[in-house]
């Protein structure tokens, strides 16, 4: 009885978040109006003449207006035409067409980072044009600020480097690093994103030149979430390389030195965190492209007592599990039969381990929530990395990984050994779902997928979920050539339908952090939570998975497309609030008190969350004295 009440919890969850944007339209005539904090009000600045319109935050270039210009002495160093939005925009994108190719440095310097070198340009010298551009053109310059291009933009980036952007600590600051905090000019910053470079996407250790992937994921945080720009702060932890090429490279910006280990590792992160929120005690902190070796073990460290989250365990696994209950619903069964779903996962990095542990607390929670359910949602998972199949015969099996490794008397009863190929699991198993979370570029080879047409499901789904492109598992193209029409893909990274003749299409999900991590962020910030549960996460995954119509799903259509970023990621985060809320973690936001956000039902949830978000407008500028 206590199963079936818990499934019936879960799936009315689902439920009740798949209709929840027709119940706020329905009842958002009559729900409370609050005035957005991140309006119109005019900026306060201590700067004139040439210094503001070297000022990225506060830089309009033609577009200020004359009484401006003679307010911030700066009339006679503009041209006279004071050009609207739309038209600079327009400017910038005819320049951009003309540039695009111009722009390269070379035959080697590739279409897409050319266009990232002219964003970027854009980027130092207007952020509120910058990012008006970005978010209205946001499914094209995506994949140049984030995954793909960002993986080629982190591997060139000491040959890059024009402006700094973001902080820099190095094992080098030692003892510092509390008095370096305050060089940053913001005396509020909402958001950090944190790496040490040492696995960058799954290009590996790129040293300090990983702040790249820093860089992107806050863009993507204002854009998608309406984090102000100059609330947010890119941050490269340098401990060392262990990239023999970078250590060998006079042109590398980094130390030159291999990377701290064991305690003296630790002592650099403790500083770090202590320093961060000593400034800032509210500031919230996402780590990124941490090796396995360390994501683990600092997540539990701090994530007790800090607001900080991992994207690569956290968000990746929040966005798996979104899109296996989607799948769940793409095959026509009910959300309660997700335990039931059989699950081969190929890599057993932070990632696929963040996977695996997300998806058997899933499991074991529609299952009833106990011991022996958890133990019976471990038996739906078959690991295998680059040694093969993982099972108890294995010796100096990795800790995270050890839950999942599979019994020997289980393994015989199939026909498979410790060891087995990809190939040999997938053919005995016959999976729901073959998930791909290795960084091993074609994995999912043709003897592979030929293996997965003896699925037990009617629909399987295929999970390449590496990034960058690259190293995608497969492509659409091959998964829909060897297994027809009839299968569920969602990517990694961005791939296009797939026509596959007769008017049918193969349709491309693409399983990307980016419909997580922003929401996650925002709703923990209008919390006031002071940490990030499992329950916010759930509900993030569980509000993602919800998001698409019946019809969609129905197509194979399981994940948005990125065009809906900015609505996606505002119910997400509304959703995060809710449950911070029923969790009695929520402290309040600036003017809206835990007192006062215990009194919003759902509707004005949402609407508190949208106008908390910042856009891109021009504020009217006005001179004070420093």
């Amino acid at each position: 009885m206590a199963n079936f009440s818990n499934q019936m919890r879960l799936s009315s969850t689902i439920l009740r978040r798949l209709h929840q944007r027709v119940a706020a339209a329905v009842n958002s005539s009559s729900s409370r109006n609050f005035t957005t904090t991140e309006g119109h009000r005019p900026t306060i600045v201590h700067k004139r003449s040439l210094d503001i319109l070297h000022d990225p935050w506060f830089n309009k270039g033609t577009a200020f207006s004359f009484t401006e210009r003679d307010r911030l002495h700066i009339r006679g160093l503009l041209p006279p035409n004071v050009m609207s939005f739309e038209q600079q925009i327009a400017r910038f994108m005819a320049d951009l067409k003309r540039l695009e190719v111009q722009a390269r440095d070379g035959p080697s310097d590739p279409y897409v980072l050319a266009k990232w070198r002219i964003l970027n340009r854009l980027h130092d010298r207007n952020e509120t044009l910058y990012y008006k551009v970005l978010m209205e053109n946001i499914e094209e310059y995506a994949p140049i600020v984030y995954t793909p291009t960002v993986g080629l933009v982190c591997q060139k980036y000491s040959g890059l480097f024009r402006r700094p952007r973001g902080m820099y600590f190095s094992a080098e600051d030692r003892g510092e690093m509390m008095s370096m905090v305050y060089n940053w000019p913001a005396d509020q910053v909402d958001m950090i994103v944190v790496t040490d470079g040492s696995r960058i996407l799954g290009l590996g250790d790129l040293g300090v030149q990983g702040i790249g992937i820093a860089i992107g994921k806050l863009d993507l945080y204002v854009a998608a979430a309406g984090i102000n720009p100059q609330r947010v702060l890119p941050v490269m932890i340098d401990v060392g390389t262990d990239n023999e090429n970078l250590l060998k490279d006079p042109l590398y910006l980094g130390l030159q030195e291999h990377r701290l280990d064991g305690e003296k590792y630790i002592e650099v992160i403790d500083e770090f965190m202590e320093a961060v929120f000593t400034r800032w005690p509210h500031v919230i902190v996402q780590f990124e492209d941490f090796q396995s070796k360390w994501a683990f073990k600092l997540l539990q460290r701090y994530r007790n007592n800090y607001r900080m989250f991992n994207d690569d365990v956290q968000g990746t696994a929040g966005v798996a599990i979104a899109g296996l209950l989607g799948a769940v619903r793409a095959q026509g069964r009910p959300m309660i039969d997700f335990p039931k779903m059989k699950i081969v996962v190929a890599g057993a990095g932070s990632a696929g381990i963040g996977v695996l542990n997300a998806a058997r607390k899933t499991m074991a929670r529609m299952l009833g929530n106990t011991e022996v359910a958890f133990e019976s949602a471990r038996s739906q998972f078959w690991v295998v990395d680059a040694k093969g199949l993982i099972t108890e015969a294995r010796e100096n099996v990795d800790p995270d990984a050890r839950p999942f490794a599979r019994k020997i008397k289980e393994i015989e009863r199939q026909g498979l050994s410790e060891g087995a190929t990809l190939a040999e699991v997938v053919r005995e198993v016959k999976p729901d779902v073959l998930l791909g979370l290795s960084a091993c570029g074609g994995l999912f080879s043709k003897e592979v997928l030929e293996a997965l047409k003896h699925s037990t499901s009617t629909r399987p789904a295929i999970f390449p979920m590496s990034n960058p492109t690259r190293n995608a598992e497969c492509t659409p193209e091959e998964a829909f050539s060897v297994l027809g029409e009839n299968i569920i893909f969602a990517s990694g990274s961005p791939f296009k339908d797939v026509d596959l003749g007769n008017g049918h299409v193969g349709h491309c999900n693409q399983a990307n952090n980016m419909f997580l991590f922003p929401g996650i962020g925002l709703g923990t910030l209008l919390s006031g939570s002071r940490i990030v549960s499992d329950g916010m996460l759930q509900a993030a995954a569980e509000c993602l998975a919800a998001y698409m119509t019946e019809e969609e799903v129905l197509k194979g259509i399981i994940y948005p497309s990125i065009s809906r970023i900015r609505d996606i990621t505002k119910e997400v985060a509304a959703a995060v609030v809710k449950e911070a809320i029923e969790e009695d973690l929520a402290e309040g936001y600036r003017e809206m008190d835990s007192r006062e956000l215990r009194k919003l039902d759902e509707a004005q949830i949402s609407e508190f969350v949208e106008n908390n978000m910042w856009s891109p407008d021009y504020p009217t500028l006005v001179y004070k004295k420093d």
